[in-house]
């Protein structure tokens, strides 16, 4: 993650240019009242193969922009 966009893993082929949606949370110490989510929108912008997880299914790496987002509660 960074201030432009993020990389993960995904189990299904996205294109690149693709408009995404994607949500972050962000941990937060015990007794403190939830979690806060970062709703973001952006785009891929690359996409790779990843290696082979166990059960045969290879996921890919995905780069995404970090276009606009909001905090949700």
């Amino acid at each position: 993650m960074s201030a432009g966009g993020v990389l993960f893993s995904a189990t299904v082929e996205m294109e690149v240019g693709e408009p995404l949606e994607y949500i972050i949370t962000f941990p937060t110490p015990p007794g403190n009242g939830g979690g806060v989510n970062l709703r973001c929108l952006g785009k891929v912008v690359r996409l790779e193969s990843g290696a082979s997880e166990p059960g045969g299914k290879a996921p890919f790496l995905v780069a995404a922009t970090l276009e606009r987002y909001e905090f949700l509660r």
